[in-house]
């Protein structure tokens, strides 16, 4: 890239030594990333202000400082001062990369609960309609075929625009990738279009970022507010968040809403669901209310696209959705209980796997229910937890979850005080220990579900993560049950 070309992207306050002798290679946000000739980009985030690294950066050869501030040097370095760093993140390295987002139809899936899902969903749909589809998600990273580790919902601009590259460069046509809060309040998607935005639902989480629910909202909006009119909006409006989301978004708008004759759920049975979107009966192996609107919504999705209704419906009858949801943990042998593992972390969507479950269940089977709370994380949640829990289950362990940084126990006294009653609930801080009182106690007639960590392979404790893996602690137990036959 240019000077001239990285200057008229900036559209900058001011310039010093624009005539600099030096060629510029590479875009870096970390001054640790920079080599020789990089353009190195200063953002104040949340816990580090960019900024603080400037002599850093030029230290380790960058030729180029974007920053917000006046900053003198005896390099030869450009120094372009902006107004906001942040929003221009995205753009320049969408530039460097060849602006790989121009060649992808990339749908965007924001929401609290349900991204996961239902990016799977739209991602298999596509696949088996036999487009060359990727997807970016919390569980997973997929070019075409190939399947990565994903560390966040949604990367950095850097990263997010290398791997559209790559994508581009493997074939890719579509981009299916969940679009965190976090994300939209940090630009982190600036620089490139959606061809389809899509709205889950909204309910408590990520307070110790956004502070207030209404916050949290406005983040998920800016997704919608920036949308072209040659875009299209798919927004559950049972959710009562939904009609604000549309607020003066210019896209096409494309709305689910059940309990209408020419939308609704017409079976919910343990063997899956059945639906009715626009008149059209869709079946789904997905099991409970909350996924006939991650199937819905799919549907949708994929009809903006311009897929066919009859290949859409015939790929959902047989797209199992994202590991970790819903997942039942499978041992044949006698007096083996049900056992699913779930990655419900929040409130609203602990309440809708429990609500499920309890729906779905046979009238004798017990269900219990094992879960914990997040670390560093919004501790209002907590007691809301068990509530959601002693809602529906009949007994409850309460455990350790990721605790980061904080003590274990003093989070699961959060979520203990939240209960009315503490009869049928125990707290059992090691969570591998956990899981094990539970299969090894259950009778065949019980459902056991472990909830928060889902696809999770890891627990997180003062920095560090440890392997983990809640199916796999469930089927060591479940198979050592089978064969003592307890």
């Amino acid at each position: 890239m240019t000077i001239d070309k990285l200057i008229e992207i900036c559209n900058p306050l001011h310039v010093t030594n624009k005539e600099f002798d030096g060629e510029i290679t590479t875009f870096a946000i970390d001054s640790r990333d920079v080599k020789e000739g990089t353009v190195f980009i200063a953002i104040r985030g949340t816990q580090v202000d960019g900024h603080m690294f400037l002599e850093d950066a030029i230290g380790r050869g960058a030729k180029v400082i974007i920053c917000e501030e006046s900053y003198y040097t005896e390099d030869d370095v450009c120094i372009i001062e902006v107004e906001d760093t942040q929003k221009l993140a995205g753009p320049i390295a969408q530039a460097f990369a060849g602006y790989p987002s121009k060649d992808l139809k990339v749908i965007g899936i924001t929401g609290t609960n349900g991204k996961t899902t239902t990016a799977t969903l739209v991602y298999q749909v596509l696949s088996a309609c036999g487009e060359k589809v990727s997807l970016l998600g919390t569980v997973s990273k997929r070019i075409l075929d190939d399947v990565f580790d994903s560390k966040l919902t949604t990367s950095d601009p850097i990263e997010l625009a290398k791997d559209m590259k790559t994508m581009v460069e493997a074939g890719s046509e579509y981009l299916v990738m969940e679009v965190s809060s976090h994300a939209l309040d940090q630009d982190r998607v600036a620089g490139f279009d959606f061809e389809v935005a899509a709205f889950t639902n909204l309910s408590q989480d990520h307070l110790d970022y956004h502070e207030t629910l209404d916050e949290y909202s406005k983040a998920k909006k800016i997704l919608f507010d920036n949308l072209p009119e040659s875009s299209t909006a798919v927004v559950n409006t049972d959710d009562t968040q939904g009609n604000f989301m549309l607020k003066d978004c210019k896209a096409k708008k494309s709305l689910l809403s059940f309990g209408n004759e020419s939308s609704h759920i017409l079976k919910n049975s343990p063997e899956g669901i059945t639906i009715i979107i626009d008149g059209e009966k869709i079946e789904s192996p997905l099991v409970g209310a909350f996924n006939a609107y991650n199937v819905g919504e799919t549907f949708l999705i994929c009809k903006a696209l311009g897929l066919a209704s009859k290949d859409i419906t015939k790929a959902l009858s047989e797209a199992k959705g994202a590991a970790g949801r819903m997942e039942p943990v499978v041992v044949e042998g006698d007096n083996i209980p049900v056992v699913i593992v779930d990655y419900a972390h929040t409130p609203d969507a602990l309440q809708n796997v429990c609500s499920t479950l309890s729906t779905v269940k046979d009238d004798h089977q017990k269900l219990t229910v094992i879960f914990g709370a997040g670390g560093d994380r919004d501790s209002g949640k907590r007691p809301k937890m068990a509530k959601a829990a002693a809602a529906f289950a009949d007994k409850i362990i309460v455990t350790s979850d990721n605790p980061r940084s904080e003590n274990p126990d003093l989070i699961i006294a959060d979520i203990l005080d939240g209960f009315e009653d503490l009869e049928n609930v125990k707290s059992i801080t090691d969570r591998k220990e956990a899981i094990q009182k539970a299969i090894e106690d259950a009778s065949t007639d019980e459902i056991i579900l472990i909830a928060g960590k889902g696809h999770e392979d890891y627990q997180e404790v003062k920095g560090e993560r440890h392997h983990f893996d809640d199916r796999e602690i469930a089927l060591e137990f479940l198979t050592a049950k089978a064969k003592g036959g307890n």
